[in-house]
Parts: structure tokens; sequence; C-alpha cells
């Protein structure tokens, strides 16, 4: 191994650790010095990227006996700060799995340990580096304002799939986990400030704790007038009928993502599904003097349609780059607290059913 190497310390060997292990396993530039996981998935993993990594069973002590360059944590998200704010401290840049913490507060803290240490801290919103993703937000700005904005991703979870969503909702819901993405995304869409807040939420099982809830669903309202709703259900009781709708109109028309085979019966419980587009879908509602529509609706086929590991690499490599070019990462930092925080005002709407100011 090259000694330029990012030495990475991979925490969390679950779904998306292993994805960033992979990625971290076959892109230049990078070097896995251990595998931490509580349970044995660090061997599965070791195992099918051909053995040979140090593993362990405590972050602490792997912390302490790599002396990693940088951290990357897909843990449960409440040892998120805890163990952000120790690889900070350690001197080590940090990749962190979205939610950045399991509170505001605690987000916050670990932004400011980043600026202390002058190390780099990258949330990992995926969408972000999804070029479909990117050119969905550009077409949506051109509907005209105010924007409405239709998103969901339920899954109908089961197996080891509903034993992760049993896990994550011992410390967060659905919409506070999940919802972030998409409250990013609606943010980049208006480009304006969430104003208020309100929500809904069942709890459809006994497996979780009684204070958590496993569907939700939220509306925000924005300055500029846009309104958007987000609804995101785990379990093995969720209906797989129209679990995947991301619309959005304007004045000026609307632009759909339309991916059939991702939205497909069935397919709800495929995480690759969770960010295909495969199509998008341009509708604009100039009319005639007869109110006729004058323009045929487009459509737009995507080409660089990335599967869920591809776009893990795309985020380590964005991950390195900013490391080596001193890339200022602040503003997506701050975008990924703003969500959380807008993400927590739903959650607290659930609660008490009461439109919540942000």
């Amino acid at each position: 191994m090259s000694a330029k190497n990012l030495r990475v310390l991979v925490v969390g060997c679950g779904n998306m650790g292993a994805s960033h292990a992979t990625a971290y396993h076959n892109l230049t530039g990078f070097e896995i010095c251990g595998l931490v996981s509580t349970g044995k998935s660090k061997e599965v993993l070791n195992q099918k990227l051909g053995g040979g990594y140090p593993l362990f069973n405590d972050f602490y002590e792997a912390l302490e006996a790599t002396r990693p360059d940088a951290v990357c944590i897909s843990t449960y998200p409440d040892t998120h700060e805890a163990y952000a704010v120790k690889s900070f401290e350690q001197g080590c840049h940090v990749f962190i799995e979205k939610p950045l913490a399991d509170t505001v507060a605690g987000a916050i803290r670990v932004a400011e340990a980043a600026k202390k240490a002058n190390k780099k801290l990258l949330v990992g919103y995926i969408l972000r580096y999804h070029p479909s993703w990117e050119k969905f937000t550009v077409l949506a700005r051109e509907m005209g304002k105010p924007l409405v904005m239709r998103m969901n991703l339920n899954q109908q979870s089961h197996g080891p799939k509903w034993t992760v969503h049993r896990n994550l909702m011992k410390s967060l819901s659905p919409i506070v986990d999940c919802a972030v993405h998409y409250i990013d995304i609606m943010c980049q869409m208006t480009r304006s400030k969430p104003v208020k807040v309100s929500a809904i939420g069942a709890r459809l099982t006994d497996d979780i704790p009684e204070w958590n809830y496993n569907y939700g669903q939220l509306q925000i309202r924005f300055e500029d007038g846009s309104v958007g709703w987000y609804e995101a259900g785990w379990g093995p009781m969720v209906s797989d009928n129209a679990f995947f709708i991301k619309d959005v109109f304007g004045p000026k028309g609307a632009v759909s993502i339309v991916a059939k085979t991702a939205a497909a019966a069935g397919n709800s419980d495929n995480i690759d599904a969770h960010t295909k587009t495969e199509s998008i879908k341009i509708h604009y509602a100039d009319l005639d003097a007869n109110d006729e529509f004058i323009k045929e609706n487009k459509w737009i086929d995507l080409e660089d349609e990335p599967d869920h590991q591809e776009l893990c690499n795309r985020e380590q490599r964005y991950f390195l780059k900013a490391i080596l070019e001193d890339i200022e990462l602040s503003e997506p930092t701050d975008d990924a607290i703003n969500s959380l925080k807008i993400a927590f005002a739903c959650d607290e709407s659930v609660k008490t059913g009461k439109m919540i100011d942000v």
C-alpha cells in the first residue's frame, strides 16, 4: 500500500457501512485500517472484501489501535455524535452517514468539533451525488414559484431489513432518519426558508418503543409560498403501492421522476430502487386561446444512472477530494444541520399535534 493513501477506520459494517467500505477497498487513494462492529457484520464484510483487515468490537479501542487519518461512521444515529467528536479530537477527518446526530444540539457540537480540529466533515447525503437528482432539482426551479413538492419513500421491510428498521427506531422515527434527504432537496429546489411545519404519525407495531411511530407524514411551508410534503413508513405492514413518488409542480408546469421499474409493487425494500430515477417527465402549463396545451410533454431518459454502490463511490471520491484539495465544507454541513432541525420540528409536531415554527 502506498504511504500516501488515506487510512480509514470503518465503523458500522451493515448496509451503508459495507457499501462505503467497498468503495474504500476498490478506489485509489484509500486504505482500510480496520472494521468495527458490535456483531458479526464485520466478519461477513471482511470475507466479502477478501479478508485481511483488522477487526474490532469497540470503536474507542479501534481508534486508539489504528490511529487512522479518517473515520467512516455508519452506525446507529445515537452513537454518531460521540464517535464523530472523539474522531476529531484524535485528529481524524470524518465521513458520517445521515443524520449527523440524534439531536440538533448534537449535530451542532459535531460541526464545532470539526471546525476546532480543522478537519473535514462530510455528511452522507447520497442524493447530492446523483446526476439525475441534480437535474431534477434544476428543472424544478424552472417551474416558477411557488412550488408544490410531493415526495415519499415507504419501505415494506421484512427479515434483516426489518431488524435494521427496528433498531433505527430505538432512537429516531422514519421521518427524522429518512426525511432529511428530501427536506434537503426541497430546500435546494426552493432556495427559500422553511417557516412552519406540521406532521402526523402512526404507531403500527409493538416492536418499537412506545414513544415512537413507524409511519409519518410531514408538511412544510416555505417563506416564498412553496409547500412540500413527504411520507415515510417502515415495516412488514406497509403498503408497497405508490411508495415511490417524486413530483414537483409550479405555475409553469410540472417535473416528475417516473421510475417505472424502481416504483413497481414489491420493490419497496430494494435499496437500489430508492435512488433510481430512470426517466424525468416535464409537463408545460402553457395554454393556447382555446385553453389547450401548446407544448407536448418532454421526457428525459437518463443515461448516467449510478446504482447504490456507485453513488457511495462518488461520495467517497468527493470526500478524498475535499481532504486533498482543502475544499470548504461548512455550507453542506450547515445544510445538514438545517434539514435535521426541520425534521425534528416535524417529529415534535407529530408528538404534540401542533404546527411548529422553524
